[in-house]
């Protein structure tokens, strides 16, 4: 630029510029762009350190969830110490999402013993086995051949369950869950010393019989730790199957002649 222009005029041709619409601003000699140098080159980023990764641990042992609930369960003296080291043991999924703890009802002294499935949501809620619809209907089954579990010694009833958490939504319990919990059972059976056990539906056969197909094997005795086991029908499902109830009196009926025999 004329360096004999002044500020001002340079400006106000500048603005004159503008007006006519110039947009860019340009030099007053062409530029050669093949003869310009050329661009440098950015610096590469620096090599990043090679560092020998770290040994690969190994996976620490699963745990034997099977085998801390037999060694709790064989441990255990007496009922007492039984229900404490049920509700004690963390290794079952089902106690984070249960309201309540359910052991079993009904007098240990009684001679005989129901092994039902697993707590429903009344008995959740009440911390008792069988006493929803399927629980009343329990009792007059027993009822009809004198027994009640509100009764001490030879004329009462005692109830428990393979599991004693409620699986959620009411699912049926996982074989996992019934091996898991089945330890504290077979306790639970020995510690009460019951003259018959009755084995309440398809899970609590597969937990202590290791079968399942109560349909066929309901109505013959089966051996439970050297006691005689009368599978049946769960009363949850004679509600659904009303039709069911006469093979259901014909196992109560083969009860009480054990019983008498």
């Amino acid at each position: 630029m004329d360096e004999s222009v002044g500020y001002w005029d340079a400006l106000a041709a500048l603005d004159w510029q503008v007006e006519l619409g110039a947009d860019e601003a340009i030099l007053d000699l062409p530029v050669d762009r093949f003869d310009l140098p050329l661009p440098t080159p950015a610096p590469k980023p620096a090599a990043a350190l090679v560092t020998q990764a770290a040994p690969v641990q190994p996976a620490s042992p699963a745990v034997d969830t099977v085998a801390i609930a037999k060694q709790l369960a064989e441990s255990a003296g007496s009922l007492d110490v039984l229900r404490a080291a049920m509700e004690g043991f963390e290794h079952c999924d089902l106690k984070r999402g249960a309201r309540n703890f359910v052991f079993s009802d009904g007098h240990p002294s009684a001679r005989v013993m129901v092994v039902g499935e697993a707590p429903g949501r009344d008995e959740d809620q009440l911390g008792k086995p069988f006493v929803g619809r399927a629980g009343q209907l329990l009792d007059k089954m027993f009822a009809a051949i004198g027994l009640d579990r509100q009764v001490d010694g030879a004329g009462g009833l005692y109830i428990t369950n393979m599991l004693p958490w409620r699986p959620p939504q009411n699912r049926d319990p996982k074989p996992e869950e019934l091996a898991m919990m089945q330890p504290f059972t077979r306790r639970h059976i020995e510690l009460a010393e019951p003259d018959v056990v009755v084995l309440m539906g398809n899970h609590a056969c597969a937990g202590l019989l290791g079968r399942r197909g109560i349909t066929r094997m309901r109505g013959n005795w089966e051996d439970v730790l050297g006691r005689p086991a009368m599978p049946m029908f769960h009363p949850a499902y004679l509600l659904r199957n009303p039709a069911a109830k006469r093979e259901a009196w014909a196992d109560l009926l083969e009860i009480k002649a054990r019983l008498q025999g």
